[in-house]
């Protein structure tokens, strides 16, 4: 079986957290299919090599750095993204965290805002300066990453979970008020998917990430790759009647 392909040539992306994981492979995902990518992550080394790969392959990008917990870096690396490349057309806001697993009364302050300044309030002005540009065009899409803790709760991810549930909330809201301005907005639900992050999460916390595994009735790890379809899937003409859906990519996770 042959992955779907889309014609997204003359057409920009966008990609925060984009250096590694489901980020890069995203904007590879886009960037095989036609589109210019601008990679945008806080990490400024591994960025730069991410979108100096896609070039090298033959593609049009950009390596942005930015840190989306800062409203003037996401304003100013959107900007940048279209100024350089012309036009933004579709988005994956990607960039997130996890936060240490921990019993609800014990988790700290710290702990809470970082992971929601990443996973949320990053999200939140990704989607904010992408929709300046988007709707004065009249078009666009986004789909914005949540997670299967946006959709469950599981025990010690009080913190993550938040977060993620209010991903969800985001982009329902923002989808209806942008529905008939031309522009989709949608988020995905990873499950436990093969990045480095999971890796870090594997090897520090076995015994649960193993039990969450489990959990997942096609019994295995998710690939990149596989989300990046989903994505692609929500951002092309081919999704053109759905907007403001959370869409599981969990192995059945989330079916019980």
């Amino acid at each position: 079986m042959t992955d779907p392909t889309y014609d997204f040539h003359g057409q920009v992306a966008l990609v925060t957290g984009a250096a590694s994981g489901m980020g890069l492979a995203a904007a590879r995902g886009f960037a095989e299919n036609g589109a210019a990518v601008a990679l945008l992550d806080r990490n400024a080394d591994a960025v730069e090599q991410a979108a100096q790969s896609l070039v090298d392959a033959g593609h049009r990008a950009i390596g942005i750095a930015c840190d989306v917990t800062d409203e003037a870096q996401v304003a100013a690396a959107v900007d940048r993204a279209v100024e350089t490349l012309g036009r933004l057309d579709m988005a994956f806001n990607c960039a997130d965290v996890q936060a240490p697993p921990s019993d609800a009364a014990d988790e700290t302050a710290s702990d809470f805002d970082q992971v929601n300044a990443v996973n949320l309030r990053g999200v939140w002005a990704a989607q904010k300066h992408e929709l300046r540009h988007m709707r004065t065009q009249g078009s666009g899409a986004i789909v914005n990453c949540s997670s299967l803790g946006g959709l469950v709760g599981l025990p010690e991810r009080a913190a993550y979970h938040a977060s993620k549930h209010g991903v969800i909330g985001l982009t329902k809201s923002a989808a209806v008020e942008y529905a008939a301005r031309g522009i989709r907005i949608n988020a995905v639900c990873p499950g436990v998917v093969e990045t480095p992050m999971v890796a870090g999460m594997l090897e520090g916390q076995a015994e649960a990430m193993a039990e969450i595994i489990k959990q997942q009735p096609i019994g295995r790890l998710g690939r990149a790759d596989e989300v990046t379809a989903a994505v692609l899937w929500l951002c092309s003409p081919a999704a053109s009647f759905v907007l403001g859906t959370a869409l599981p990519v969990d192995g059945g996770y989330t079916t019980h």
